[in-house]
């Protein structure tokens, strides 16, 4: 794979359920964000009673983080939808206010998006419940586009080996949203071929919308995830412009291949860094929590790559 275009941190994991101030089973996928001088990740907890919770980890450089004391008090979702569990982050800036979008877990009824919002990352609002049943990896976009919020998106009808595509719809308000069509499908013959959604919140390049997103094959026992990369349209967001043959990154490491669910990296952010970096905290083996740093420019020319010719192959 193109270990060349993300490269993991030689001291991965960099967090495990261990080092939480209090016992828990599984730690993965968390939002992050570059805040106040720290870096922040809201990390999703498989609690001992079986739910998840989001808790806090801090850290000053960006490879060494610690846990807060407690968990986030997270405001509580509505009369006509109990939220039995959270997951997935994505935090998205908009001026003084980080919006996080994520799944919001109901154990009849299945998953809707939330968007919770904060300004310090100690007061938290509701902002709504804005999707239909069995709608997760909403990623919402750092800019508005012809005046309206715009959201990527995967819903699913079916479990979760069923096919599914990466969608997009728009809103006024943050709270209905509509006019859903949609961006990228499976591909035949790619480690995305069952299933995509989206990753980490976009990143504005010349080239358009650089998106990280993942990618899903069916294995003999259970599913690959991996991660990809695609530049979508600056105006016009539905329309693909590239996107990578080969993952980015690839479970290959022991700690991405074992665990509570096998042979996954699952990424909700890309932070990137002055010196044209990207920093991307991802879920390993739905266990722990992983670093890959990547170079932006190379992680755009990578969309546009035939692997083919990457690898020197005639």
């Amino acid at each position: 794979m193109s270990d060349e275009v993300m490269v993991r941190y030689e001291q991965n994991p960099i967090l495990t359920a261990s080092d939480l101030p209090y016992k828990a089973y599984y730690i993965l996928n968390p939002g992050a964000v570059k805040y106040n001088g720290e870096y922040l990740l809201l990390v999703d907890v498989f609690h001992v009673e079986g739910g998840i919770l989001f808790h806090l980890a801090r850290s000053r450089d960006g490879y060494h983080f610690k846990f807060d004391p407690a968990p986030v008090e997270w405001p509580a979702a509505y009369d006509w939808w109990e939220e039995n569990g959270v997951y997935d982050p994505r935090i998205t800036q908009f001026g003084a206010d980080y919006y996080i979008m994520y799944g919001s877990h109901n154990n009849k009824l299945g998953t809707r998006l939330g968007i919770v919002k904060t300004r310090d990352f100690a007061h938290f609002e509701r902002v709504s419940i804005c999707s239909e049943i069995n709608n997760r990896n909403g990623v919402l976009f750092p800019e508005k586009i012809d005046g309206r919020y715009c959201r990527l998106e995967r819903p699913f009808g079916g479990g979760e080996t069923s096919p599914c595509d990466m969608w997009l719809s728009f809103s006024p308000d943050l709270v209905h949203w509509g006019e859903q069509r949609p961006v990228m499908m499976a591909r035949p013959c790619h480690w995305d071929h069952l299933k995509l959604g989206g990753g980490a919140p976009l990143i504005r390049v010349k080239e358009g919308w650089f998106c990280l997103y993942h990618g899903v094959s069916p294995s003999c026992d259970g599913s690959i995830y991996s991660l990809f990369g695609a530049i979508l349209d600056y105006r016009e967001p539905w329309k693909v412009l590239a996107r990578s043959k080969a993952p980015f990154l690839f479970p290959e490491a022991h700690y991405e291949r074992e665990g509570r669910v096998a042979n996954v990296v699952f990424t909700c952010n890309a932070i990137p860094e002055p010196d044209g970096t990207v920093k991307i905290y991802y879920g390993a083996a739905d266990t722990c929590i992983g670093l890959a740093v990547g170079n932006l420019e190379d992680m755009v020319k990578a969309c546009y790559a035939d692997y083919r010719y990457m690898m020197n192959v005639n």
